[in-house]
């Protein structure tokens, strides 16, 4: 938790719980259902809920804003941004149903009110959404071409409506077919730790 209040230190008593249970969920639930690799789950803080928080340092969601979290595998980056951003909604998809079955019992555990996972498909999602999260589910065209229809016209944050995406090492040749438009955000301009050096936020308006 402390690399978590090292960055945010501005967080409720009730975020503050929330990410500290965290750690107990997802060690229990990592022992039946393999989401996190067993030797990263003690890093969970860092290389999981403070990676996916780097998307809260490139955009403050504004209340009633819709998130869709495309390959959310057993809750990342959507818990941990829910958490953050409590009056945002979030809609968390994967292929694989044991993911989301960690997920939906995490959020439920830690009681987010605003947080829906469900096992589908990105292809099969027909909502919209102001913005699609992910975290190096797929390379950043073929993600495009899934989500772009998930992407509401009318914008309400101070970014435009899009795609935000984790992404680690070179990114050049993903963002080649988008580079007028998209921005690469290093996550070590926000957070010091070793582990983020070559790990970005990618925003692509839609």
């Amino acid at each position: 938790m402390d690399e978590i209040l090292k960055y945010f230190p501005k967080l409720s008593e009730q975020q503050i719980k929330q990410f500290s249970a965290l750690m107990e969920l997802y060690s229990d639930w990592n022992a039946k259902i393999n989401v996190i690799s067993r030797k990263d789950i003690e890093n969970l803080y860092e290389h999981h809920v403070l990676h996916s928080l780097a998307i809260a340092k490139a955009i403050h969601f504004r209340s009633g804003t819709k998130i869709l979290d495309f390959g959310t595998g057993g809750g990342f980056p959507g818990i941990p941004l829910a958490i953050m951003f409590p009056d945002s909604q979030f809609k968390l998809i994967d292929g694989t149903g044991k993911k989301i079955l960690v997920a939906t019992e995490v959020a439920s555990s830690i009681g987010l009110k605003n947080v829906v996972a469900e096992h589908l498909r990105g292809e099969d999602e027909t909502g919209k959404f102001d913005f699609v999260v992910s975290r190096a589910v797929m390379p950043l065209p073929d993600l495009m071409k899934i989500v772009k229809k998930n992407i509401s016209k009318k914008s309400q944050n101070a970014m435009g409506n899009g795609i935000i995406c984790l992404k680690g090492g070179n990114v050049e040749g993903e963002i080649h077919n988008f580079r007028r438009i998209a921005e690469v955000m290093k996550i070590s301009n926000w957070f010091q730790e070793e582990w983020f050096k070559e790990k970005n936020v990618i925003y692509v308006p839609c």
